[in-house]
């Protein structure tokens, strides 16, 4: 008898230590909803790689340098390198999707998160109908592609608001402060509406898409003054300056190469009819000292209304920081800030009737500028190169997150969704009502956000279609520009993409573009299930 109690004892004694180490082990133990973490996800829109202040800027920043400092800061970073598909890898973490397709959003608020999204929305052909803010969300507030900033004196919107599904004229939509301003307006919705989960203990995901600083170039009266004549020095001269910071800073080694000013941008894309003489211009690299003291000061007055945009979205992400510190859950808070991609040229100028900054304007950046602001890189939004999309990424999670890091490791948009799954420890389902899920196609960051080397993806791609397309594997690249032959390029030596070795180097071009090949097939197939 006493031989059976001791067998039964070290039986239970087995039986509990492998149940303390399953309900304890790091990837098996689920979190209850009150430990969840909160999210919040703030995208930018065309800022470039060296546009805020952390990654090199003179344009203030100081919330989005405090999330820098007590976080960590990714050196390379990719997007898709336009608006609608930067979103719609985002929210459902795909490459390349079908209908079977889901935005993360709809598994976290089925998993128990209160879901908010306000700012813009642009899905790709391929995203289904039912990833759309107004069926995932609790409370959303959108406008497709762009919209001007102030209230347009036609009041006649070209995208109008969303509130709820609903369409919407300024009047309707919550703001705190005349005249409106998107941007301030799509804060004051967000805190209103987070405000009813965080009192009932609920975690929340927020999604913050300010729109700001995609053209038209509008900004408010005071925020340009704080500019004014920071820009008379010139884009050479700005250039040079945030190359330093970035060395300095540790993003790149000495002796990174700054890529030349590019020209003729704008080859790729016509010009609105009209004003020729001014619109020949606005493609066109030109050394500053060219200009004439009338052009610097109409040159300096569009940087300054651009620097206005990026600094009143800083100003919204200081009070979304200061409502986290306010309410004591800052620490178990995800807050992640990026762009959609690089910096953009493109000459959609309505008309020159009006300056840079007031409501009733619709102008837009200069290539100069917009390759300032993709500084170190060549080229722009759209293009692969690395100027349309390798951008900046920042995430502050302090219960998880050491401060004060920079990571050399590369990251893409198509991983932010398994990352959130497994931060959040919120299961993946491979069946969503009828949905089959189409597996993601990106990789968690954790390991990199706990200071761990992650093992890098099999491959990278982004460019806008395939005329533009990128693919990486490990430190080798090709790239088309608008259809031409495939470039080569060698990141490791050759960060700024200065030496094409297309032509030395034929077998290597024939490897990736092979393997290009190959996994666009793959996405497809998987896209079509």
């Amino acid at each position: 008898m006493k031989q059976v109690f001791t067998y039964l004892l070290i039986i239970a004694l087995v039986i509990f230590a492998a149940f303390f180490i399953y309900t304890n082990s790091s990837f098996d133990k689920s979190l209850s909803m009150a430990e969840k973490p909160n999210v919040i996800i703030i995208l930018g829109d065309d800022i470039g790689y060296s546009d805020i202040g952390p990654y090199g800027s003179e344009i203030k920043t100081p919330n989005l340098d405090r999330l820098a400092d007590e976080g960590i800061r990714f050196s390379q970073f990719y997007n898709m390198a336009k608006c609608e598909p930067s979103r719609s890898t985002l929210f459902t973490g795909l490459y390349e999707g079908g209908k079977n397709a889901v935005n993360f959003a709809q598994i976290f608020r089925k998993e128990g998160y209160y879901v908010v999204h306000s700012g813009k929305e642009h899905w790709m052909k391929w995203a289904p109908e039912h990833v759309r803010a107004k069926y995932v969300s609790d409370q959303s507030l959108t406008f497709r592609a762009m919209s001007e900033f102030f209230e347009p004196p036609s009041k006649k919107w070209s995208n109008p608001f969303i509130l709820n599904g609903e369409e919407v004229g300024v009047d309707e939509i919550y703001h705190e402060r005349e005249p409106f301003f998107k941007t301030d307006a799509l804060t004051d919705n967000a805190l209103k509406w987070i405000d009813k989960p965080v009192s009932e203990g609920q975690p929340f995901l927020l999604f913050l898409g300010y729109g700001a600083a995609h053209y038209p170039l509008q900004a408010r009266p005071g925020d340009i003054a704080k500019y004014r004549g920071t820009y008379k020095k010139g884009w050479d001269k700005i250039r040079e300056e945030r190359m330093e910071r970035l060395i300095e800073r540790g993003y790149f080694p000495e002796g990174t190469q700054l890529s030349p000013p590019s020209s003729n941008i704008n080859k790729f894309r016509g010009h609105p009819k009209g004003d020729d003489e001014i619109r020949a211009k606005i493609p066109l690299y030109r050394p500053w000292e060219s200009l004439n003291e009338k052009e610097q000061d109409d040159m300096d007055l569009e940087m300054s209304v651009f620097a206005a945009m990026v600094d009143r979205m800083d100003q919204n992400i200081g009070r979304v920081l200061n409502y986290l510190d306010e309410k004591g859950i800052a620490d178990n808070t995800i807050v992640m800030f990026l762009s959609d991609n690089g910096s953009c040229p493109y000459d959609s100028n309505r008309d020159f009737d009006y300056p840079p900054g007031v409501a009733e304007g619709f102008r837009t950046l200069s290539a100069a500028w917009a390759n300032a602001g993709n500084t170190p890189y060549k080229y722009f939004k759209q293009y692969g190169h690395e100027g349309g999309t390798q951008t900046h990424f920042i995430l502050r999670w302090p219960k998880t997150v050491k401060a004060g890091q920079l990571t050399h490791q590369q990251g893409h948009i198509v991983d932010i969704a398994p990352t959130l799954f497994e931060a959040t420890k919120t299961h993946f389902p491979k069946q969503y009502g009828t949905i089959k899920c189409q597996p993601l196609q990106g990789q968690s960051l954790l390991p990199i956000l706990e200071g761990k080397e992650r093992e890098e993806p099999d491959f990278f791609m982004s460019g806008w279609t395939d005329k533009f397309r990128m693919f990486r594997q490990k430190e080798w690249k090709i790239v088309k520009l608008n259809n031409e032959d495939w470039e080569l390029y060698n990141l490791k030596d050759d960060p700024t993409e200065l030496n094409n070795l297309a032509t030395e180097m034929p077998e290597m071009v024939e490897e990736l573009a092979t393997n290009y090949q190959l996994k666009q097939e793959e996405l497809k197939a998987q896209a079509e299930k």
